[in-house]
């Protein structure tokens, strides 16, 4: 195959490729492309370009993207994208060697996910009941967010088929087209049945007046035909505020991990876990071990013996 002339033209050659090849999503490819884009702007400012980046080059932006104040995280991200673009080029012929193949990343900052109480999240989905419009909409989102951890891209464009029927666990398409099956509470599945009567009746109405079924869960008027990802977000944020919770305290995300680290408190175990995240790792997975940490600690002192305070003799 012949290169590609210019950066921009390596970049959706190499995102083509991601979407043909590893079906991968369109947030993924995203990123992708963004982390790309910000690499090739810093190379044509030096007068460089894809073809004749080296190692040193590479490690370069790296250190540039340390002391512009990027995180470790993003820095590994950036790597990765640079890292998978030339292993395609080569594979391609593009260019006669990878530049990038031994170079080490940062790795990752191991933070600690932010997370709520079974208190906070009760509120959220109390404030979610009480909404003056689409209670039950936000009733059933909030519900399935806390009773599954599904990332919020899987939520917004769940299917209504994948929950017809009642059934006790759903089947989720996630990162990559990979799919798993995921359980439902019995809350989860009350608050679904509830908006799927409600959602369907409307649908029928939309249909009487020459509009077209529609296939999603939580259809939206918007190009993509379901609610989007900002929507949903906002809405988050309200019901927060609604609760008494900051807002900045919560997000969609902060409910996926709210789910993991109850779960794990209650005795559930990592491989469970890992699979009903969708989680590729369990290394991933593990950043929530730090819930045992907490409840071990606990233990020590309050129930062992040389922990009790010794009454005088």
């Amino acid at each position: 195959m012949t290169p590609p002339a210019l950066m921009p033209h390596w970049i959706a050659a190499f995102l083509d490729a991601q979407l043909a090849e590893h079906d991968a999503a369109r947030n993924t490819r995203l990123a992708y492309g963004r982390d790309l884009s910000d690499f090739s702007g810093w190379l044509a400012a030096r007068n460089l370009d894809f073809a004749s980046t080296s190692r040193a080059d590479i490690e370069a932006y790296l250190i540039a993207c340390g002391q512009s104040g990027l995180s470790r995280a993003t820095r590994a991200r950036r790597l990765s994208a640079i890292r998978q673009l030339f292993r395609f080029a080569f594979d391609e012929g593009f260019r006669p060697d990878n530049p990038a193949i031994r170079i080490s990343g940062p790795g990752r900052d191991l933070r600690l996910p932010g997370t709520l109480s079974q208190d906070e999240v009760a509120r959220l989905l109390a404030a979610a009941q009480s909404t003056p419009r689409d209670a039950l909409r936000n009733t059933c989102l909030m519900e399935l967010l806390y009773a599954t951890g599904m990332r919020v891209s899987e939520l917004v464009t769940l299917p209504a088929a994948a929950v017809r029927g009642n059934p006790p666990m759903i089947l989720v398409r996630g990162k990559g087209g990979k799919e798993r099956l995921v359980p439902l509470s019995a809350p989860a599945r009350a608050a679904t049945a509830a908006w799927l009567t409600a959602r369907d009746a409307a649908d029928s109405a939309a249909q009487a007046r020459g509009k077209p079924a529609s296939r999603w869960l939580f259809p939206s008027r918007g190009k993509a035909g379901h609610l989007s990802r900002q929507v949903f977000f906002a809405l988050v944020r309200d019901l927060a505020v609604s609760a008494g919770i900051g807002a900045d305290r919560v997000s969609p995300h902060v409910l996926r991990h709210a789910f993991a680290t109850h779960l794990l408190a209650g005795g559930a175990d990592l491989r469970s876990i890992q699979t009903m995240l969708g989680h590729a790792d369990l290394a991933t997975t593990e950043i929530y071990t730090h819930v045992l940490d907490d409840r071990l600690r606990d233990l020590v002192l309050t129930r062992h013996p040389l922990a009790r305070a010794r009454k005088d003799p």
